[in-house]
């Protein structure tokens, strides 16, 4: 911290003994050096009031559900953060009992209860295990010589010492064949209000030969809608399956597979999966395939994220500052996305290579952000991981967001969130304070880049995580003398912690005397020629991207056949879809 200190003293007072010679010095301590990875909180399904999250469990752990083991590479399971008890993942449907270890009783619990009631407490009793014995509510194993739990003189349930007050009153009940003729019960409920009801409706046209009513399909614990016709394949299902909030293939449209493609440059690798430059055979035009493992999605419960993702970047043709997608499809192993190759690099890349960008270059990309920005939260998204990074530059030189796996949807007036996620220099302090927010966490991010564009290093500092979060909660970043007037009034507005107060959510950014000399309706039309045009020598030039993910071979990672053979492949169900641009481009 000792010479972000010569930094403060140096624009109040000048220049003193042992502080850098130049101004290009003082910056360059802070400048920006690496890419920052985002972070997001692990995903808690709440059921019958457990918080249940994504768990690696390092040794063999019981599933307190179905009594079998759990198994597996990387999160094999659930595990309860109030009572510790640890599931199959499948088997977070067949939960019945209410978490022992939640404060939660609502007026709407307590009904619940009146209505369902098992209270069948257990007789536990101090017991010498003379084998190796898994405790049935943490699931792991039992340790000691002697006395090492306690097992019911009823069921013979063993749990250990500090378990015994998180079980659930459940003495007798095996909580899986219940879960099943419950869910019988309420599937033959479903189905007689169906056949009453009048008003059916339908994701999608009711295909030759298919029956016009939506039909509930169980598979593995995962509910999903789909025709009734369940003698297909299921990799037919998932080829033919029309797409969800995208716009729907048409029957003469194309599909498209891997074989499709020549994989010739990687562009970038993360533990996602990879980006490749990739060209369509037979056609030439190049694109951006980003293959993510369907593994790890599912390992990481990002599911949901991915198909935010499919939907957001289908929506992104009606803006021309978004990264547009051609085509969605699926393997075994992989989800790709198949996406407009924009060659001019992202502005982390070029901003290490000028230390930092001119005020007009600066003002031009602000705006162009703004307008792409403006348009995700017009449509109820918050976008939530603006960072250079994921700004991206096509061969004009204009501005394309790209990366949606962090977007929250639904967010329109008063809606509000509270997960934790985005990249650790970039967020807000509501997000740090755990509050719940909306769409003034990406105004505070859009300052963060605002402020790295014109002044090339981040405005605030921490040795770690915990330090930097320190200083986004309470610091004030430095603004040096020679940043122009409008330049620093914009970015202190941006950097107001009041979330209500801060320009963006409070009063028209558009309006401020920083772009006073840009014109709105012609940057909107892309009709304002940009400052900076990449250098390129062809479509599928690679030279504004990073050197350590050009120079590997670009090939798809290898899955564990035994984990992907494991995976529930109805959870991509809708993942599949091909937009009409792509005819227009390939010509197919």
């Amino acid at each position: 911290m000792e010479a972000r200190y010569y930094l403060e003293k140096s624009d109040a007072v000048g220049q003193t003994d042992g502080e850098p010679d130049t101004e290009r010095e003082r910056e360059g301590l802070f400048a920006l050096h690496q890419r920052r990875g985002a972070i997001k909180q692990a995903k808690v399904h709440v059921v019958k009031c457990h918080e249940f999250s994504a768990t690696f469990f390092p040794q063999p752990t019981f599933c307190s559900v179905c009594k079998e083991f759990v198994w597996g590479l990387n999160k094999q399971g659930y595990q309860c953060r109030q009572c510790n008890a640890a599931i199959h993942k499948k088997c977070i449907d067949k939960v019945i009992a209410k978490c022992t270890g939640s404060a939660i009783n609502s007026k709407e619990t307590m009904i619940h209860k009146e209505r369902f009631k098992i209270d069948m407490p257990h007789r536990f009793k101090v017991y010498n295990y003379k084998s190796p014995t898994f405790c049935e509510h943490c699931g792991t194993l039992l340790w000691g010589l002697a006395k090492q739990g306690l097992k019911c003189e009823e069921c013979s349930m063993n749990v250990h010492h500090k378990c015994q007050k998180k079980v659930a009153n459940l003495c007798g009940v095996n909580q899986k064949l219940m879960a099943e003729a419950l869910a019988i019960i309420e599937s033959k409920q479903q189905a007689r209000c169906s056949r009453d009801s009048d008003i059916i409706s339908r994701e999608g046209p009711v295909g030759v030969g298919q029956s016009g009513f939506p039909v509930l399909l169980k598979m593995q614990g995962v509910s999903w809608e789909g025709p009734s016709d369940t003698s297909r394949p299921l990799t037919e299902e998932l080829e033919g399956e029309e797409p969800l909030y995208a716009v729907p293939r048409k029957d003469h449209q194309s599909k498209f597979t891997v074989d499709d493609f020549v994989l010739h440059k990687m562009l970038g690798k993360g533990s996602f999966g990879k980006v490749f430059l990739a060209e369509l055979k037979k056609s030439g035009q190049f694109f951006a395939v980003k293959a993510l493992k369907k593994d790890v999605v599912l390992m990481d419960d990002d599911v949901e994220c991915t198909m935010v993702e499919r939907r957001v970047l289908s929506l992104a043709w009606e803006n021309p500052f978004l990264t547009h997608l051609y085509c969605t499809f699926q393997t075994k192993e992989n989800l790709f996305f198949v996406m407009e190759y924009l060659n001019g690099g992202d502005l982390m890349f070029h901003i290490q290579s000028c230390h930092k960008f001119d005020l007009h270059r600066s003002i031009f990309y602000a705006a162009e952000i703004i307008c792409g920005l403006q348009f995700l939260h017009s449509k109820g998204i918050i976008y939530r991981d603006l960072k250079l990074d994921n700004v991206l530059l096509d061969s004009e030189g204009h501005i394309k967001i790209a990366d949606f796996g962090m977007c929250k949807e639904n967010m329109q007036e008063d809606s509000r969130t509270s997960t934790f996620c985005g990249t650790p220099d970039y967020i807000a302090p509501e997000i740090l304070l755990g509050q719940k927010y909306s769409t003034s966490v990406d105004w505070w991010s859009f300052g963060v880049l605002l402020y790295e564009m014109l002044i090339g290093q981040s405005p605030f500092h921490g040795r770690d995580e915990e330090e930097l979060f320190q200083s986004i909660r309470t610091d004030d970043p430095v603004y040096p003398r020679w940043l122009t007037r409008d330049a620093k009034d914009i970015l202190i507005k941006l950097f107001v912690r009041e979330p209500e107060e801060r320009l963006g959510v409070k009063g028209n950014i558009r309006q401020h005397s920083f772009f006073s000399s840009t014109d709105w309706k012609a940057l909107e039309q892309r009709q304002v020629a940009p400052p900076f045009k990449p250098t390129l020598t062809s479509p599928s030039d690679c030279s504004n991207f990073d050197k350590e993910f050009i120079n590997e071979k670009p090939r798809l990672s290898c899955a564990d056949r035994t984990l992907i053979n494991s995976v529930d492949q109805t959870m991509f169900k809708n993942f599949s879809f091909v937009n009409p641009g792509m005819a227009h481009v390939t010509g197919r």
